[in-house]
């Protein structure tokens, strides 16, 4: 199944047509797996769909977020990356020294976030967080 028989039907109801900007942008997405910054889409998706602008890539991935079709995560130094939704039950740490990343099921976090919203009175709390420390590598 091709990415854009995949992701039409959901893209349409949420009112976005599938441009061929999309179809590039959520190929990359799909096909990588992970997270990906802005500037990393553009450049693989210019690859499958040349005349595609850096800026309608940012535009693209911030409109798929604001959807909920993609969740964005911040990564450090004003740093954002982008994954599908579909792929969001896990958070991320991030080492401080050499960036290496591991992802932890959102499982282990679960009893946080209800004592979060228990606490807070806040309900349907976004569940990708990024914590940041330093590996065992680096601590040696």
């Amino acid at each position: 199944m091709t990415c854009s028989l995949k992701y039409a039907p959901q893209l349409r109801a949420q009112g976005l047509r599938m441009t061929p900007q999309r179809v590039a942008i959520l190929h990359v997405l799909h096909h990588t797996g992970g997270h990906l910054s802005p500037t990393q889409v553009y450049e693989m998706a210019r690859e499958e769909h040349p005349s595609l602008t850096e800026p309608t890539v940012y535009r693209t991935l911030e409109e798929l977020a604001e959807k909920k079709f993609l969740l964005a995560a911040h990564v450090g130094n004003g740093k954002m990356v982008y994954e599908l939704a579909e792929n969001h039950n896990h958070h991320h740490l991030i080492c401080r020294e050499c960036h290496a990343e591991i992802q932890i099921d959102h499982a282990a976090l679960e009893k946080l976030f209800k004592e979060l919203e228990s606490a807070s009175g806040y309900r349907s709390i976004d569940s990708h967080v990024t914590f940041f420390g330093i590996c065992p590598d680096c601590q040696k």
